[in-house]
C-alpha cells in the first residue's frame, strides 16, 4: 500500500470538488479523486441552468418558491445563505470564463422552469453543467497546487484515536491501494443514480460517500428523499436515460396523454409533475406520455435546447414536427451526509459538498437549477471554513 500526504483530499470532480479546490489558498497541496474519466459526474449533466438572485426585490419570491417546492422542510437558513451567495458565484463563473446566453444589450438573460413564479436561470444552451464543469476543470488543471488522480476508487476513510478524519484509503484501476493522509477530507462524491434501473445519473454514482459514512456513524439526514425527473426521454434501451430539460417546458413545451390531451400543469414542482405523469400512464396503461414543443418557438428550440434537439433526431424524432415519448426517471438525491452551513460532517475534519451533502437547502424536493448553485455556494464555505476565513 503507498502511503501520500496532502493538506487537503478531495472525493469528487464535479463542480462541488472543484470549486472547493479553487477557494483554498495555492499552498495548500490538493488532492483530487475521479472514480471514472473527469467527464462522467453529473455536473456535467446539467441542462437548465444556475439559479440568481436578480435583484433584491426578488429575495421573497425566490425564497418561497424555494421553500414551497421542498415542502418546507428545506432549512431556512441554508436557504437564505445560497441565495444571498448567489451573485458572487455567477460573477466567480464569468471570471472563469463561462459563456452564459446574454440580451442583446449584454446584460444576462432568465430562463423560467417549473415552480419559479419568474425568470431566475443564467444559461449556456442546453448544456450548462457542461460549459460550468469544464471552465472549473480548466481552471483547476493550471492550479501547480492540485494533483488529480482519475480512475480512482475510495474504499474508506481513515479515522484516529478521536473518531476524526485523518484521510481516506483508495483503489487505483490497477489494484494499487492508497493510503492518503491529509489535514481535511471533502466527500464530493454525487448522488445514488446508480443503485437505480431508470436513473438522469451516471452509473458509477452509487452512494459511496454515503455508505463510507454510515459505517464510521458520520449522521445522515432525509436517506429517502429521492427526487424523480418527471420529463425523461423513453427509449426501451438500457442504460442512464436522456433528460429533458424542464427549462423546456419554462419556455412553453407541454405535456400530453396518448389522445393528446394536456392533463397536468407542466410548471408545478417536480414531484407533483412526475406523480400526474404515472397516474396517466396507469389510467391509459402505457408506458410513457408525450412532451410537445409546438408552443415553442422555433429559434428558442434551434438556440436554447440544440443539444436535446440533435439527441432526439437521433431517434427519429424532430421536435420542431412531433412530439416525444417521455418517462419519469430518478435524477436527484436531496438528502445525505449531514452538514452544517459550513458543510462540516459530525465527524471532526470531514466536510461533504454537493449532490452526496445535505445541507437542508432542498427540503423534500429540489427546486429546478438550485444544484448547481448550492453545490458552489456550499463548497465555497467548505474551503473558506477549512482555512479559519468563515466561523
Amino acid at each position: 500500500m503507498r502511503e501520500l500526504h496532502y493538506d487537503v483530499v478531495i472525493v469528487g470532480c464535479g463542480v462541488g470538488g472543484l470549486y472547493t479546490a479553487l477557494n483554498l489558498p495555492e499552498d495548500k497541496q490538493i488532492l483530487m479523486l475521479s472514480k471514472a474519466e473527469l467527464e462522467t459526474c453529473d455536473s456535467m449533466l446539467a441542462q437548465g441552468g444556475i439559479c440568481v438572485l436578480r435583484d433584491e426585490d426578488d429575495y421573497d419570491s425566490y425564497f418561497e418558491d424555494t421553500m414551497r417546492a421542498g415542502h418546507y422542510e428545506n432549512r431556512k437558513e441554508s436557504v437564505d445563505i445560497m441565495i444571498r451567495g448567489s451573485r458572487d458565484v455567477i460573477n466567480d463563473l464569468i471570471g472563469y470564463g463561462v459563456e452564459f446566453e446574454r440580451n442583446a444589450d449584454g446584460s444576462l438573460a432568465y430562463t423560467k422552469e417549473g415552480a419559479h413564479s419568474k425568470p431566475r436561470i443564467c444559461f449556456h444552451e442546453d448544456i450548462t453543467g457542461e460549459e460550468i464543469t469544464t471552465r472549473l476543470l480548466s481552471a483547476v488543471k493550471q492550479l501547480n497546487n492540485v494533483t488529480i488522480f482519475e480512475h480512482t476508487t475510495m474504499t474508506d476513510i481513515i479515522e484516529d484515536i478521536n473518531h476524526a478524519c485523518v484521510g481516506i484509503l483508495a483503489k487505483c484501476a490497477d489494484g494499487e491501494e492508497l493510503e492518503i493522509y491529509a489535514e481535511n477530507t471533502v466527500f464530493a462524491t454525487g448522488g445514488i443514480g446508480g443503485q437505480y434501473k431508470h436513473s438522469t445519473n451516471f452509473p458509477i454514482l452509487t452512494g459511496d460517500g454515503c455508505e463510507i459514512a454510515r459505517k464510521h456513524s458520520v449522521e445522515l439526514e432525509h436517506m429517502d428523499y429521492v427526487q424523480i425527473h418527471p420529463t425523461c426521454f423513453y427509449t426501451e434501451n438500457p442504460g442512464r436515460s436522456f433528460l429533458i430539460s424542464e427549462s423546456a417546458r419554462g419556455e412553453g413545451a407541454i405535456i400530453l396523454n396518448h389522445k393528446k390531451e394536456r392533463f397536468v400543469d407542466e410548471l408545478q414542482p417536480r414531484d407533483v409533475v412526475t406523480k400526474a405523469i404515472q397516474a396517466e400512464m396507469e389510467k391509459e396503461g402505457v408506458k410513457y406520455e408525450f412532451l410537445s414543443f409546438e408552443n415553442v418557438p422555433r429559434e428558442t428550440i434551434l438556440n436554447h435546447f440544440p443539444h436535446i434537439y440533435e439527441h432526439c433526431m437521433k431517434y427519429g424524432f424532430d421536435i420542431l414536427m412531433m412530439p416525444i415519448p417521455i418517462v419519469p426517471a430518478q435524477h436527484y438525491f436531496m438528502g445525505g451526509i449531514h452538514v452544517d452551513k459550513f458543510s462540516h460532517t459530525t465527524m471532526p475534519h470531514l466536510y461533504a459538498v454537493g449532490e452526496t451533502s445535505c445541507n437542508g437547502v432542498h427540503g423534500k424536493n429540489r427546486l429546478a437549477s438550485n444544484s448547481l448553485l448550492e453545490s458552489l455556494v456550499f463548497a465555497k464555505r467548505a474551503a473558506k471554513h477549512m482555512i479559519g476565513e468563515l466561523v
